[in-house]
């Protein structure tokens, strides 16, 4: 039974303390009734026997305390959900945003999801493609994977997810695909952005959009998130579908987190986060996943500004915990015009062997990915000692991979916003740039995928421009 009560007795920040409640419960809807005729919505944070704590979302500025009218309405908040999302762009708490009509709903679904149980996982093992080579030759995405990206203020983190927003695909199955794109804590330049290049592209017909501006209340910002993975469990285990779930900005969401925490006057954890940020983050990222018995899926890639670049922060830090890997965007690569500037050396996807190989990607991609970053780590070395030392105390195997490195950026890691590459053009890429070495030096790659690959490629002969070879009396003079 829905009550109207006037027994607010405390108003600090966006908070309104009710007293005098009975059957109210956590997280219920609240609509605040002003004398002016304005209604304002607001969500139960906590209850204390018959006290309870309001969040106001639109804020508690101008709030009449004796004048003014709470009605609890004994509900959380839902989203309707049908396939007609397709296509729409919300709001942080599911509401039209785009001009269009009301979603007629086959389900009303409260957000709050649960978890999935560990024991009804699928382990995920099925390759995606983002048509981005640093990923998917190197930290490869799978379906039912939690891969975050990494990034720091200014650098191109949000061109990066609407990239593999157009781009993302499954292989060599005939499977619906689908994308959740939720954004927390946005400009309005930022939103722009993201609806016009998903609707020239042609990505928002499978695309659903929540966007959470950064002038809207902080209340909304913590429901964009659980919005977002609400719809995709619906298009994934109530029609199938295979949904990429990109959440940005995490950081965002965590300083909502933090501003009602200290609102509530709890105990601050470390940075003045609140000591449950770890459990919270969990409670979104683990609700994706595979379900056995399910044929759809959901993947994560939620994305983060690090504050100062720093790793070790509690959000990019306590996120590498619960996911499985994680993409670095790099500032020195973005300096030297590397785009995408994705650091591959840090940058780690723990699925990546068993999405790739024969009757995934191809055989030699296990091979090929070592053999690529036991290069590039020994070229980032010798450029280490170049600055050091100078070039003249390189040997000539130390620029080899010096150049090797060079070219591995420019070629392989970088490569223009709208290319998306298939699997088959990063690895042969990648065989290419292996034509700078001899074979004595390719250590990491079966001889039969040497014979295959790399003769075939180039017969050995790289494309690259080697270094010359100079003799010992050359050197002297």
């Amino acid at each position: 039974m829905i009550k109207d009560y006037q027994t607010v007795t405390e108003i600090a920040g966006p908070l309104m303390l009710v007293s005098g409640v009975s059957g109210v419960k956590y997280q219920e809807l609240v609509e605040i009734y002003l004398p002016s005729g304005e209604i304002r919505q607001g969500q139960v944070l906590e209850v204390d026997e018959d006290r309870a704590l309001v969040q106001v979302f639109q804020g508690t500025a101008g709030i009449d305390i004796p004048q003014s009218k709470i009605r609890f309405l004994s509900k959380g908040i839902t989203i309707p959900l049908s396939k007609e999302i397709l296509g729409r762009v919300f709001d942080g708490l599911g509401r039209p945003r785009d001009g269009g009509p009301a979603i007629i709903p086959d389900l009303w679904q409260d957000i709050n999801g649960a978890p999935i149980n560990p024991y009804a996982r699928e382990y995920p093992d099925e390759f995606i493609q983002t048509g981005i080579s640093a990923i998917d030759g190197l930290n490869t995405l799978v379906r039912g994977q939690k891969l975050p990206i990494f990034s720091g203020s200014g650098l191109p983190h949000n061109r990066v997810a609407a990239q593999v927003v157009r781009q993302a695909k499954v292989l060599g199955k005939e499977e619906t695909f689908a994308v959740v794109f939720g954004a927390m804590g946005i400009t309005f330049e930022e939103a722009e952005f993201f609806q016009k290049d998903f609707s020239t592209s042609g990505a928002l017909a499978r695309t659903v959009l929540f966007l959470n501006l950064a002038d809207e209340p902080a209340i909304e910002r913590i429901a964009t998130p659980r919005a977002a993975l609400t719809a995709a469990e619906y298009l994934a285990y109530e029609c199938g579908m295979h949904v990429l779930v990109v959440l940005t900005d995490m950081t965002n969401y965590c300083e909502a987190l933090r501003e009602i925490s200290a609102a509530r006057k709890e105990i601050p954890g470390r940075r003045g986060y609140p000591g449950y940020l770890y459990t919270d983050l969990a409670s979104n990222y683990e609700r994706c996943g595979r379900i056995k018995d399910k044929n759809g899926s959901i993947t994560l890639m939620p994305i983060l500004t690090m504050p100062e670049d720093d790793k070790t922060h509690p959000i990019p830090d306590l996120t590498g915990y619960i996911t499985e890997g994680q993409i670095i965007l790099s500032r020195s690569l973005q300096r030297k015009k590397v785009s995408p500037p994705i650091d591959v050396l840090p940058s780690l996807s723990r699925l990546k062997d068993k999405g790739i190989g024969k009757g995934k990607t191809r055989e030699d991609h296990s091979d090929l990915f070592n053999q690529l970053f036991a290069g590039y780590a020994r070229g980032k070395e010798a450029e280490e000692l170049q600055v050091i030392l100078g070039e003249a105390a390189l040997s000539e195997m130390d620029r080899l991979y010096l150049k090797f490195a060079n070219e591995f950026e420019q070629k392989y890691v970088s490569q223009g916003e709208y290319e998306d590459r298939s699997i088959q053009q990063t690895l042969d890429l990648g065989w290419e740039l292996l034509q700078l070495f001899p074979r004595v030096e390719l250590k990491r790659v079966r001889d039969e995928y040497l014979e295959k690959y790399w003769t075939k490629q180039g017969q050995g002969k790289s494309k690259i421009e080697p270094i010359e070879n100079k003799t010992t009396e050359e050197k002297t003079e």
